[in-house]
């Protein structure tokens, strides 16, 4: 994956029968997205109307594979670097839109009586600090954060911990040591500094992760449907790529959006293969829908 791109990836009011039909309007208005891609989201509840009471791990891998072949394009929420709003687009996607997407999509259609305003809300809530769209810096660039704030939110499960106590001791600074690399960032040294700040909180909380070599010991306590970020040994950077596991033959295989293939794949290699095939990857953290 070219980390130059994944890098810059990285209404939270839930839609109800009780809003007016102005909120309403109002969340259409902050949203940026394409006719396209409402008629992907609604080909979607479609096939899955019938799946409210599946498992949320089974319904994250019939989504994930609902999207096989969908084309790969990098820094896809940068279209707008005056005003953060909510991007949807089902149409292409990068690793971490990928996932997000697919727990968005299951979430909606398990609270029953899917709709576009109700996807594009469990989207927020999903990529943005404490669901609220305030601004570049109030979206979870980056994953081990995306994975902390989830887990406060109730929406995941951190896992890492209780699969393989290792700490992910490093300091976390890659957005605010290389502004020149994020649009947002490269003429707005106030924006840095707050971004700066956030680092500094993520890299003081006790973090865990599964390194590569333990994976083999592990795999069978990881579930299909998992979620999980490949650490990096990239100085400054938690997450170099984001994934969905599925299992195949009895081992876990990476469904992703993948920068190599240029599309959503499902890895021939296993998930251990892929992590010791990768120089940049040291292991994963672990992210269990709920």
């Amino acid at each position: 994956m070219k980390i130059s791109l994944i890098l810059l990836l990285l209404f939270p009011i839930l839609m109800n029968c009780a809003h007016s039909k102005q909120k309403e309007s109002t969340l259409i208005e902050n949203i940026v997205f394409q006719p396209k891609d409402k008629e992907i989201l609604t080909q979607a509840f479609d096939i899955f109307s019938g799946d409210e009471n599946t498992p949320i791990s089974v319904l994250m891998i019939k989504v994930g594979t609902f999207f096989k072949e969908t084309p790969y394009v990098a820094a896809t929420l940068e279209i707008n670097p005056d005003k953060e709003k909510l991007v949807i687009n089902l149409r292409e996607m990068d690793c971490t839109t990928f996932a997000e997407n697919c727990l968005a999509i299951s979430r909606t259609i398990k609270n029953g009586n899917p709709t576009f305003e109700k996807f594009a809300a469990e989207l927020q809530n999903i990529r943005y600090r404490g669901s609220k769209i305030d601004g570049y810096a109030s979206r979870l660039h980056y994953f081990s954060d995306w994975i902390y704030d989830n887990y406060l939110k109730k929406i995941t499960k951190s896992i890492s911990k209780e699969l393989a106590e290792t700490i992910f001791a490093k300091p976390i600074n890659f957005m605010s040591t290389h502004p020149e690399s994020y649009i947002q960032l490269k003429d707005n040294p106030e924006l840095a500094q707050i971004i700066a700040i956030q680092e500094k909180e993520i890299s003081a909380r006790k973090t865990n992760f599964i390194p590569k070599e333990k994976i083999v010991i592990i795999e069978g306590k990881l579930m299909d449907g998992d979620i999980v970020g490949i650490t990096s040994g990239i100085k400054g950077l938690d997450i170099v790529h984001v994934g969905i596991l599925v299992r195949k033959d009895g081992r876990m295989h990476l469904m992703h959006a993948s920068s190599a293939a240029e599309k959503v794949i499902v890895s021939e290699e296993t998930l251990e293969e892929y992590l010791l095939n990768s120089k940049n990857a040291t292991g994963i953290m672990v992210a269990r829908p709920l």
